[in-house]
């Protein structure tokens, strides 16, 4: 299995799975997409446009596009990046693609995204995978992305760099994505989680953006307590993460935008559904059964409790 005659196939064609998918279709990888409702129709009529003003703008003008899976057939690459809430349902859709040598990479948030991959379709087929990027969908068939950060790390999870690895990296080069190849996937995985528990919890409890918090002392070290519980709950847990690895994660936030936001915040005002479950409810619930405390998460969980599920409390109530 080589580049370009990998097939890949994208279940959650949103912001990183359509900015991603988009750009490998236009160096002419063999890419479906799994879509549904208005973008679906938007991609079948008018293909693909990625936004962005700092990179230029791409249009594929015909993709390949289903709400079907079973319609692809099996592919090479798997890349999951549906919102954690759509796990597993998407995990299961996407059986029908994954035949014995194929990769299965889940470009979500959290660290327990690739164990629910495994209990379906086990060991071999589960590759970790870390994506950096900000992107959503503007309208039915655009993909909005913001700067030029996108970043993509892959790994074996014994790590060794396998043909399949190698072909995927070389293709994301090609489409103009920083991709890299981690020899330890784990740590990768859960140097991104430390970081994005953090920014999560914070903008989405205070309702800010990361410029503000990081400014004030008692918020600056509010956020500094959720990444530095998650760095000690990843310890407990066997992940070579270094012990002040929290303080390095703090300096970077100072070198982001005033107004960088998370996701989680914008799934808040929109009244979505909250990925909190999977982010500082993922530190909760792992800090138990390895008897580390984590106040500060638990603090975020019980103040973003009535939002969880996407619904607003009313007035008064």
């Amino acid at each position: 299995m080589l580049f370009p005659g990998m097939k890949i196939a994208i279940m959650g064609s949103g912001g990183v799975g359509g900015s991603w998918g988009g750009r490998l279709a236009h160096i002419g990888c063999d890419v479906s997409f799994i879509a549904r409702g208005s973008h679906l129709a938007a991609l079948r009529e008018h293909g693909i446009l990625v936004e962005n003003e700092t990179l230029g703008n791409i249009h594929v003008p015909k993709v390949k596009v289903t709400d079907d899976p079973a319609a692809i057939g099996v592919a090479d690459v798997v890349l999951i990046a549906v919102k954690l809430w759509d796990t597993e349902s998407a995990v299961q859709a996407v059986r029908p693609m994954v035949g014995p040598d194929t990769a299965v990479i889940s470009l979500q948030n959290g660290v327990i995204k690739d164990d629910i991959l495994r209990q379906v379709h086990g060991n071999q087929a589960v590759v970790g995978g870390v994506a950096y990027v900000a992107a959503h969908v503007a309208r039915p068939g655009v993909i909005r992305q913001t700067g030029a950060m996108q970043r993509c790390v892959i790994g074996e999870y014994d790590g060794r760099r396998s043909a399949r690895v190698e072909a995927l990296h070389e293709a994301l080069v090609r489409a103009g994505i920083k991709a890299e190849i981690s020899d330890d996937i784990r740590r990768t995985i859960w140097e991104k989680y430390v970081f994005l528990v953090g920014l999560s919890g914070s903008t989405t409890t205070m309702r800010s953006t990361i410029g503000p918090i990081r400014e004030h002392p008692r918020t600056r070290a509010f956020l500094h307590d959720l990444m530095r519980e998650t760095v000690a709950v990843g310890r407990a847990d066997g992940v070579n993460l270094p012990e002040h690895y929290a303080d390095e994660r703090l300096a970077f936030a100072d070198t982001l935008a005033y107004d960088m936001n998370s996701s989680m915040h914008h799934d808040l005002a929109s009244g979505n559904p909250l990925e909190l479950p999977w982010l500082s409810g993922g530190v909760v619930q792992l800090g138990g059964k390895l008897g580390v405390a984590t106040p500060a998460n638990r603090a975020v969980c019980d103040i973003l409790a009535l939002y969880t599920e996407g619904r607003k409390p009313r007035p008064g109530s």
